[in-house]
Order: structure tokens, then sequence, then C-alpha cells
């Protein structure tokens, strides 16, 4: 069974950093996409970022400019490098998985990201 488990999220103050990681427990090259998806209080979740295999990324307009996510395959590990990051970013994130790009067949528990003003 895979498992997926963030971690790095915490409180950070607006306009500061935070990094988030995504253990994947078998061969992170097996899924053809991963992505990261938030879910802000009172909210629906929504997708953040994806990759694919090949390195595509895509973003979400709020994301653009602000967040990078990235891979190491040999770590079996995705990352979230957001910067510059405001209030409206505090939300639950959770990383996912997809084989064939038709769903999200595997999540993570996720992690708390709360920005201060």
């Amino acid at each position: 069974q895979v498992q997926l488990v963030e971690s790095g999220g915490g409180s950070v103050q607006a306009g500061g950093s935070v990094r988030l990681s995504c253990i994947v427990s078998g061969d992170i090259h097996n899924f053809g996409r991963m992505g990261w998806f938030r879910r802000p209080p009172g909210e629906m979740r929504e997708r953040v970022a994806t990759i694919d295999r090949d390195g595509t990324e895509m973003y979400a307009e709020s994301a653009k400019g602000r967040f990078t996510i990235s891979k190491d395959n040999a770590k079996n590990t995705l990352y979230l490098q957001m910067n510059g990051v405001k209030p409206e970013d505090t939300a639950w994130y959770s990383c996912a998985a997809s084989v064939l790009y038709s769903r999200w067949d595997y999540w993570g528990q996720g992690t708390q990201v709360t920005v201060s003003s």
C-alpha cells in the first residue's frame, strides 16, 4: 500500500517562506503526476500545483510566481516551495499521486500552513 506523508507545515509570517515535503513509500517514478492541494478554512479543496513524470509543471493562478513544485526521484519526495506567502495561503495542504492522470489515486494526511499578517 502506497503511503504519502507530508511535513514542513507550521506558522509563518506574511512574506516569509515555507517548504513542504511529501515522502512517498514507493517509487515516485511510478506516478504519472503528483500534486499539491489545499483546503482553506471553510472552503473547498483546490489544486495548487502539479508535476508530471516528465517534469511538466502546472500552477493555480494564486500560486504562479510564488510557489514552486519539484520532486527528487532518488529520495521519492515531492516538494512545494512557498515564497512570499500571504494570509490567504492559510490552509491544510495535502499531496496526492496519480498513476494514469485520470484520477488521484493516493493522498497524504496533510499538513497545516498558517500565515499571519
